[in-house]
């Protein structure tokens, strides 16, 4: 890892943890139902409305890849599709009861795994990079803009 600047070695992490799973024992179907799912809890977090094209922008993909991961996670309970309470022409995602309960569970091994990664740091150095993260990833949204 020596020689590496720091972008490469955020990115380095980035793509190494994005070829995981949500868990060890979940395949692919499930980490793109993960994906949606997270992708509408994030935007709903930021107050942005949860359209297709929204959510496309959230994960990076094409608008039809993105209503093809929407439907398969609307097929297995975990979002449906609604008219908009702002706007009755646009049709917007939102988390069902099973779909928060498998969200809590990836968010939960998640935790874990950070807890993993992290052992031996110091309550100071959790939080001092849990806050350089969350000011990297602000400044990610608003560079978005």
């Amino acid at each position: 890892m020596t020689g590496l600047g720091r972008g490469q070695v955020l990115f380095q992490f980035v793509r190494h943890w994005s070829r995981r799973s949500v868990a060890a024992d979940t395949g692919i179907d499930q980490g793109r139902l993960v994906l949606v799912c997270e992708a509408v809890h994030a935007l709903n977090l930021r107050a942005i409305p949860t359209t297709v094209n929204s959510i496309a922008q959230e994960i990076g993909i094409d608008q039809s890849g993105a209503s093809r991961l929407i439907k398969s996670a609307a097929v297995a309970g975990y979002l449906v599709m609604a008219s908009s309470a702002t706007d009755g022409r646009r049709r917007e995602a939102s988390l069902t009861a099973a779909g928060r309960s498998m969200l809590d569970h990836a968010h939960r091994w998640q935790d874990d795994v950070f807890a993993e990664l992290t052992r031996g740091w110091s309550d100071k150095k959790h939080r001092d990079f849990q806050q350089a993260m969350t000011d990297l990833i602000e400044r990610s949204y608003a560079l978005d803009a």
